[in-house]
């Protein structure tokens, strides 16, 4: 699998970065990993057809990670001539939501007739779904969102990949990310504790447990971006290419 970061950011834009963003290629369908409010234009920057993306799987409904869905809908509908289906994977909820996003910022564009179908598959923590040859095994998190927080574990190709999207540590990381091909974990601060948030010192402590083969972080707040990696992380950057 190839992943390119189009996103790393958190809400703010600290260090200037695009909103949370990650697109996996090479192991069948064209997938993202959460869509940010900014991730459309983090496509047009790093040359990704909007187009050649089959699903979207999302972490919660925070609009630094679904608020980008309105806008890649329309590009389909209106600039891009999109014709295949657009499969949208989140949690319960995830289909009002979108809609509410669409009629707040286009009225009447939830509604609009498309040349491509939207289907929205609502997955619950526990459970292991197949979605277009990909599978994806949500866990609770704790980051309150208006509906269930989600980390995704997801298996492509014969690789794992592990997000913890956006929470505070809960025990759930650990199977979560468990020996993954590649983990890739909020880091919002060193280690100073903000609620419904993961520090580099708690997440550090608990990695022997967790053993994931490479470790990305995410998230990071400024303090945490002028961290120095020291060899123990990678530090995500907006447009950065990893092989899985």
């Amino acid at each position: 699998m190839r992943l390119q970061i189009l996103g790393c950011g958190d809400a703010f834009g600290s260090g200037g970065r695009f909103n949370t963003c990650f697109h996996v290629s090479g192991a069948g369908p064209g997938f993202l990993i959460d869509c940010g409010a900014s991730s459309l234009i983090a496509m047009r920057r790093f040359g990704v057809d909007p187009n050649g993306i089959d699903a979207v799987f999302l972490t919660h409904l925070h609009g630094d990670h679904f608020g980008g869905l309105p806008w890649l809908i329309l590009d389909g509908q209106l600039v891009s001539r999109r014709t295949k289906p657009l499969v949208i994977a989140g949690p319960a909820g995830t289909g009002a939501r979108l809609s509410a996003a669409m009629e707040a910022l286009f009225p009447g564009s939830s509604t609009a007739e498309r040349a491509f179908t939207v289907e929205v598959v609502e997955i619950e923590a526990g459970g292991r779904s197949e979605i277009g040859g990909v599978a994806v095994t949500p866990f609770s998190v704790r980051h309150p969102s208006g509906a269930p927080s989600h980390g995704l574990r997801i298996e492509a190709g014969g690789k794992v990949l592990s997000y913890t999207g956006d929470t505070e540590w809960v025990e759930d990381l650990i199977p979560l990310g468990r020996e993954a091909d590649l983990l890739i974990a909020e880091g919002y601060t060193v280690e100073r504790p903000v609620r419904f948030h993961l520090n580099w010192a708690t997440l550090a402590a608990h990695l022997p447990e967790i053993r994931p083969k490479r470790l990305v972080l995410t998230h990071m707040s400024p303090e945490m971006i002028a961290n120095d990696p020291a060899g123990r992380y990678i530090a995500a950057e907006d447009g950065m290419v990893l092989a899985i």
